[in-house]
């Protein structure tokens, strides 16, 4: 009883947040962009992996938020409303940079069998360096599946690629970052 109690305030909370965003109320937005903006800069700087593009890429983002807010029609959505715009500038961001998306049939990646990995760690620091070396391309795709939650159909519709490239291009990302993973674990 007490967690739906709590959820109901919060909603209330968020609900007149928005409304008054809605009326140009800018503490208001200053609230929400508080509320938010550190999550979302996560999603920037991990996907374009640059802290200047991701700063620029937040804050380009956050403009459309305030210039259409009046179009979001559920307040109790609006973490997935602004997640969904931060995504596209993101995506944006990286096509202006000429990122692009191998197709399945050209790329080769080493995959390696019978990988040992009982004899090398896995940290947290570690896979973070791994992800952050990956082409883009891959990098984008492991992101949005990995951490955002897209499914490969809707990564698919995004970057205007094929579901079956996406899902080829996580698996070689996840390949990749073992290989990569295992070469700093040689290294120590």
């Amino acid at each position: 009883m007490k967690a739906s109690a709590t959820n109901l305030n919060q909603t209330q909370i968020t609900d007149t947040l928005i409304d008054r965003c809605r009326k140009g109320d800018v503490r208001a937005f200053r609230e929400l962009y508080n509320a938010y903006s550190g999550a979302m800069y996560n999603i920037c700087l991990r996907m374009t992996n640059n802290v200047s593009d991701a700063e620029d890429t937040l804050q380009e983002a956050f403009i459309q938020v305030h210039r259409n807010i009046h179009k979001l029609e559920n307040a109790g959505s609006v973490s997935a409303w602004i997640k969904r715009i931060v995504v596209n500038h993101c995506l944006n961001t990286l096509r202006k940079k000429k990122v692009y998306f191998e197709d399945p049939e050209v790329v080769e990646v080493e995959v390696e069998d019978g990988l040992d990995e009982e004899h090398f760690s896995w940290t947290v620091s570690a896979v973070k360096s791994a992800i952050e070396t990956l082409p883009h391309g891959y990098r984008t795709v492991l992101n949005l599946y990995l951490f955002e939650d897209y499914s490969h159909k809707e990564i698919a519709e995004m970057l205007g690629i094929s579901e079956s490239t996406t899902k080829t291009q996580y698996m070689r990302a996840k390949e990749k970052v073992r290989q990569i993973v295992k070469q700093q674990n040689a290294t120590r």
